[in-house]
């Protein structure tokens, strides 16, 4: 099984939250640093950090996260966290949700593989693929 591992740059809670809503995750787990072992004392000022998150998504999938220290965060590249719908209308209402307040790299469209498909980063700075394939893909 493949999970995510998702790096924030100091909003993992707040996007965790927002991707609770906007897919139907139950939020499991949320440390925030000063929960660690004594041995692992948060920076001053980075106590209410989140240290590991996880989320259930429907269909058995994880996604876990944490808020990077500054000196060992880096832009996302080079992936894309895909989101698989059977409905092009809830594809449609989950791309926008989490296109919201972000960018959008292709826009939410039938495709010739996908009665809708878009991409796009998000507020947080993560970037997503949503997917409602067609019959047979």
């Amino acid at each position: 099984m493949l999970n995510p591992y998702l790096f924030y740059q100091d909003t993992c809670e707040a996007a965790f939250n927002h991707y609770a809503k906007v897919l139907g995750g139950k939020i499991e787990m949320m440390m925030r640093a000063s929960e660690g072992p004594a041995d692992m004392a948060p920076s001053p000022g980075r106590e209410n950090m989140i240290m590991h998150a996880r989320m259930s998504l429907p269909g058995g999938s994880v996604l876990m996260a944490s808020d990077a220290p500054p000196e060992h965060h880096q832009k996302p590249q080079g992936f894309a966290v895909s989101v698989t719908v059977a409905d092009p209308a809830e594809g449609d209402r989950k791309f926008n949700a989490l296109a919201e307040g972000g960018t959008v790299t292709m826009p939410f469209s039938k495709t010739f593989w996908a009665k809708g498909f878009g991409m796009c980063v998000d507020k947080f700075g993560i970037p997503w693929m949503v997917n409602c394939p067609a019959e047979g893909m």
